[in-house]
């Protein structure tokens, strides 16, 4: 089953981390639980955008156009699954500085499973309420950065110490990674491509 470590991850972390790591997956494996959870925050977005609207502070919900937030939803679907191949790439790159020698299927494993929080927290859109949404993306972001330092030693085979350290360097990627994509968006936004809003 593809999302069979969903539940070890929130249950008992550090005991799953072992798990994935006695048996590690496929390339193959690691890509399709990618491609399924990038789905919620895409489909959510797109729902709370066309059928709910979002409440950004008074007035009446702020709504787009089904065909504006179809290409919204598709640029951010691909845009997660890239950023998360990246930080798997980077995390690869960085590890032998480390002393590790991880297969990039092995850092893709950890950048997919560390993720998988903050796409999850995305379920917050369908009450698209702007406090809300963020108090959730900040508890499914704090996970997620749980989940990187409590596996990093156990999946990249690193002492604690310096796993700290990998660990670090692997969210300071994480975030020039999410301060890029954002840069990206704003420059489409400002070449013509705005939402058409409703």
């Amino acid at each position: 089953m593809i999302l069979n470590h969903l539940w070890g991850l929130y249950a008992h972390p550090v005991e799953e981390w072992h798990t994935i790591d006695e048996r590690h997956e496929s390339f193959k494996y690691s890509m399709s639980h990618i491609l399924l959870i990038a789905l919620i925050p895409s489909i959510c977005g797109y729902f709370s955008a066309v059928h709910i609207g979002w409440s950004i502070g008074v007035g009446d919900p702020i709504k787009i156009t089904a065909d504006s937030a179809l290409y919204l939803s598709v640029g951010m679907y691909f845009a997660l699954i890239i950023g998360v191949f990246l930080l798997a790439y980077l995390a690869h790159w960085m590890a032998h500085t480390f002393g590790a020698e991880p297969t990039y299927t092995q850092t893709l494993e950890l950048a997919a499973y560390t993720a998988t929080p903050i796409f999850m927290s995305a379920i917050s859109a369908l009450y698209p309420e702007l406090w809300f949404v963020m108090l959730a993306g900040l508890a499914g972001l704090a996970y997620s950065v749980y989940l990187l330092y409590s596996g990093v030693p156990i999946l990249m085979h690193i002492p604690e110490d310096r796993g700290f350290i990998y660990a670090s360097s692997v969210v300071t990627c994480g975030l020039i990674l999410l301060v890029c994509i954002l840069a990206a968006t704003a420059t489409l936004w400002s070449s013509g491509y705005m939402p058409v809003f409703n």
